[in-house]
C-alpha cells in the first residue's frame, strides 16, 4: 500500500493516510511492498475505473488506546478499497479513502469530520471506530445530510440519525440482548456460575449494556438482569476509560470471590485486568469481556484461556462455508495483510467483519442510488437494504434506528484461538466450563 501525507489541520491530527487508486507521477510515495489500490489488473467483472475519483473520508483510531482495534479496520478498509478498484471501482470511477487519525480521542472527531466534509470535500463518509467517536461523527453527518455507514456503534437508542447505518447489530435493545445471551450460554453448562462480579468501563456503550437506562427501570442492563435471573452480584466495580492502575480493581475482584466475571469493557481492558489479577496469583473461574481487541488477549497465553466475548463472525470452517465462495479469499487475504503489519492476531473476526459490512453497505447505497446523492443513498438503503458477504441481507428500519435483527453469538478462547461456541447452531466447538 502506498500512502502520502496530507498537511494536518492541527498537530492533533497527526497521521493521515490517503489510500488511492494511483499515485501521481510528480508526487511519488514511499512503497511499503504492496501495490496501490487500483493498480492490479481488473477482473472480468468490470473494466478499469476511470475519471475523477470518488473520495471516501473517515477517521480511525490509529494511535492511542483504541489503536490495537483501529488497525484492524484500517487493514480491512484498505483491502476492500483495493478489491473494489480491481473490479471496476464505484460507478466506473476509482475510489480513494482519506483517513485521519483521531488518536482515540472523541474530542477530535467532530473537527476532523467537519474538515473532511467542509474542507477536503469528500464525496462519501464512513464512520470511525468506537461508539463515542461514532456518535460525534454521526452528529456531523446529520448536520451536513450525509449518509454514514458505521462499523461498531451498537448503542441503538442513541443512534437516532435516520441516515446512519450499522454494520454490526445487537438489535434495538443491546443492553438486554447481550446479558440474556451470555446467561443463556452459562446456564447450558452442567454447573452454571452463581456469583457474578461486574467490572464496568464507564464509557458509552459498555456502561449502557451493563446498567441499562438509568431513568427507566423497564430498560435494564446486565446487572439488574443478572439479579432477576437469580445470580448473586458480589461486586459492581466501575472504572473510567483512561484507567491505568488496575491493581486495586483486581484486588476487589479477588476479594469478592466470584465464579464469573462480567467485564463490560473494550480494547485492552481485559488484558490489563487479567495481568493485574495474575500478579495477585488469582484467576477467576470464568470471565467475559464485551468488546476486546482480539489479538492482545491471545498474547497472554493460558492466562486468557476460557475467556468469552461477543462475535458476529469467526473464521471457523463452518462459518466460512456458510458465508459463501468469496469468503475464504477475503479471509486469507486479510490474514496475509495482518501478518505483514505484525498484528498479534491475524484472523478475520468480528471487527474486520463489521468493517467489511460497513463498506458493503456504502457500496450498495451508491450503486443503488446510481449517484453519490446523500438522500438518494439513504432512501435506497431504507427501501432495499444491503447484501453483505458475512452477515447476509440486512434490512434497515428507521423505527429501530436501522438496527437489524442480530446475528451475534459468543466466542471463547480455546487452546490459544478464538472459536464460536454459542448459539449451538453456529458453534464450532462446545462451550468450555469454568476452570477448576
Amino acid at each position: 500500500m502506498r500512502t502520502r501525507s496530507l498537511t494536518a489541520l492541527s498537530a492533533t491530527a497527526a497521521l493521515t493516510l490517503f489510500i488511492t487508486a494511483a499515485c501521481s507521477d510528480d508526487e511519488p510515495a514511499a512503497d511499503s511492498g504492496t501495490e496501490p489500490a487500483g493498480t492490479a489488473e481488473p477482473s472480468d467483472e468490470g473494466g478499469a475505473p476511470s475519471g475523477d475519483p470518488i473520495v471516501v473520508g473517515s477517521t480511525l483510531s490509529l494511535t492511542g488506546a483504541f489503536g490495537p482495534t483501529g488497525i484492524i479496520h484500517q487493514i480491512a478498509g484498505e483491502q476492500f478499497v483495493e478489491q473494489l478498484n480491481e473490479n471496476g471501482g464505484l460507478l466506473g470511477r476509482p475510489v480513494e479513502w482519506m483517513v485521519l487519525d483521531d488518536e482515540s480521542d472523541q474530542a477530535q472527531v467532530t473537527a476532523l469530520y467537519e474538515r473532511l466534509i467542509g474542507q477536503e470535500g469528500v464525496d462519501l463518509i464512513i464512520g470511525p471506530y468506537a461508539t463515542p467517536n461514532i456518535i460525534s461523527a454521526m452528529a456531523v453527518a446529520e448536520r451536513h445530510g450525509f449518509t454514514m455507514p458505521q462499523h461498531t456503534a451498537v448503542l441503538a437508542p442513541l443512534m437516532t440519525y435516520e441516515c446512519q447505518f450499522p454494520a454490526w447489530s445487537i438489535g434495538p435493545e443491546p443492553n438486554a440482548y447481550v446479558p440474556e445471551q451470555v446467561f443463556d450460554a452459562l446456564e447450558s453448562l452442567p454447573t452454571p456460575p452463581e456469583r457474578v462480579a461486574f467490572v464496568i468501563n464507564q464509557g458509552g456503550s459498555t456502561d449502557f449494556i451493563a446498567q441499562g437506562s438509568p431513568d427507566d427501570d423497564a430498560d435494564p442492563g446486565a446487572v439488574p438482569i443478572a439479579e432477576e435471573r437469580g445470580y448473586e452480584v458480589v461486586a459492581e466495580i466501575r472504572y473510567p476509560p483512561d484507567t491505568t492502575d488496575w491493581a486495586p480493581i483486581a484486588a476487589q475482584i479477588r476479594d469478592a470471590d466470584p465464579d464469573f466475571v462480567f467485564n463490560s469493557g473494550l480494547a485492552v481492558d481485559p488484558v490489563n485486568l487479567l495481568q493485574a489479577m495474575e500478579q495477585l496469583n488469582y484467576r477467576p473461574p470464568l470471565m467475559f469481556s464485551l468488546f476486546p481487541a482480539p489479538g492482545p488477549l491471545l498474547g497472554l497465553g493460558d492466562v486468557a484461556d476460557g475467556l468469552l466475548s461477543v462475535s458476529i463472525f469467526e473464521p471457523n470452517d463452518a462459518l466460512i462455508q456458510e458465508a459463501g465462495p468469496e469468503a475464504q479469499a477475503i479471509v486469507d487475504e486479510f490474514e496475509s495483510r495482518a501478518a505483514a503489519e505484525g498484528l498479534p492476531y491475524t484472523a478475520f473476526e468480528t471487527q474486520a467483519t463489521a468493517s467489511w459490512n460497513a463498506w458493503e453497505i456504502l457500496v450498495a447505497a451508491v450503486e443503488g442510488a446510481g449517484d453519490t446523492d446523500q438522500q438518494a443513498m439513504c432512501d435506497y438503503l431504507h427501501e432495499n437494504g444491503a447484501d453483505t458477504t458475512f452477515s447476509g441481507h440486512l434490512e434497515f428500519n428507521p423505527d429501530d434506528n436501522n438496527f437489524w435483527p442480530s446475528t451475534q453469538g459468543l466466542k471463547q478462547i480455546q487452546d490459544g484461538d478464538w472459536v464460536m461456541v454459542w448459539p449451538a447452531d453456529r458453534a464450532a466447538a462446545q462451550l468450555q466450563p469454568p476452570v477448576g
